[in-house]
């Protein structure tokens, strides 16, 4: 578990997609940050004061997030001092890059000095366990998507804060670098062995025995020649009650593999249900959520209101739109389940 109150490290970063896991956990968490940590040349920020790690210490902060990434993700020169300064002053580092904290040497030996703590969020768990495929007690709620990157963690994050404020208790459960940032703990199944994934799954969504639900974020997509096998992983180890898909209208192919279509949201959402049965035979969809970033409001809400018409389904953009009717009918889904059982006893 990750310590908060955070410092947000963003380096001299110049681009706002470098910074994009401190801006999530800027936006999602913004009452565990007390600051934010730049360089000079630093062209981005978050809206957050600006402190040196001394003075994020005395504000009571207890980690500090790398919150900066190349596309190698590894460690800037200017971030090792900077690192080595934090944990002087007491703070713990967390960081989600691929280039690990405990193999820079100075990083490394500073932290066992000093006795502070390094979260390498990408590390999975030495002590995971394969699938077992069990049912567990307890609700849970797994995005999905016909492609990569269009808001499956951003939807998750929503539908928790949705959940939330209606009083329903829903707890976000982080399977991705950002979303462990956000969450304070998770698995990253991306760096976990392939036999492991659905056992990572539940690990991250274990029993629950109070009511609530669990809102695990998916990764990738069924379809993806890439990332399929981390999301069917997810599928299987999620055992979901419910399944809502993410998709981003005009995408005009699979990210990162030109010639590969996006599928259709029908026959995406039929794949996902088929291989959630696996685990859970009485799997549902209850929702669509659409990334229409690239509309109008106007061509947003038609979108939206053509696909709920194609699948009988709640479709919104959680950005424009919330996820307000997406939730309605899960809580209308599973009410109704919950009565046909009570009136079998």
């Amino acid at each position: 578990m990750i310590s908060s109150p955070y410092l947000l490290y963003l380096g001299a970063a110049t681009d706002p997609l470098a910074v994009k896991t401190a801006r999530g956990v800027a936006e999602w968490r913004p009452q565990l940050c007390v600051g934010q940590r730049r360089l000079p040349g630093c062209a981005v920020s978050l809206g957050l004061a600006d402190m040196t790690v001394i003075e994020a210490a005395a504000r009571g902060a207890r980690t500090m997030i790398i919150g900066e990434a190349n596309a190698g993700g590894v460690l800037s020169v200017a971030a090792v001092p900077e690192i080595v300064a934090a944990l002087e002053a007491g703070l713990d580092v967390a960081s989600g890059l691929h280039q690990r904290l405990g193999d820079v040497p100075a990083i490394r030996e500073a932290a066992e000095r000093l006795g502070r703590k390094l979260f390498d969020v990408r590390q999975p768990p030495a002590d995971l366990l394969v699938g077992q495929g069990t049912p567990r007690s307890g609700r849970r709620l797994l995005t999905v998507g016909t492609d990569c990157s269009m808001g499956k963690m951003y939807t998750s994050l929503a539908l928790e804060r949705a959940m939330r404020a209606r009083g329903i208790k829903a707890d976000f459960r982080a399977t991705g670098q950002t979303g462990i940032l956000i969450a304070g703990e998770g698995v990253a199944v991306d760096a976990v062995v392939a036999d492991f994934i659905s056992g990572a799954a539940e690990r991250v969504s274990p029993a629950r025995h109070d009511g609530g639900w669990d809102i695990i974020e998916g990764q990738g997509s069924l379809f993806h020649p890439s990332y399929a096998g981390v999301s069917l992983g997810l599928l299987h180890g999620s055992q979901p009650d419910a399944l809502v898909l993410c998709h981003e209208p005009g995408r005009p192919h699979m990210r990162g593999v030109p010639g590969h279509p996006v599928p259709g949201l029908k026959e995406t959402l039929e794949r996902n249900l088929e291989a959630a049965r696996l685990t859970n035979p009485d799997v549902t969809a209850v929702g669509v959520a659409f990334n229409t970033s690239a509309f109008s409001d106007v061509e947003a809400a038609r979108l939206c209101a053509e696909a709920a018409a194609e699948l009988n389904l709640p479709c919104q953009d959680p950005v424009r739109m919330g996820v307000d009717q997406i939730v309605d009918t899960l809580l209308s889904c599973f009410e109704a389940s919950s009565s046909h059982a009570a009136a079998g006893r």
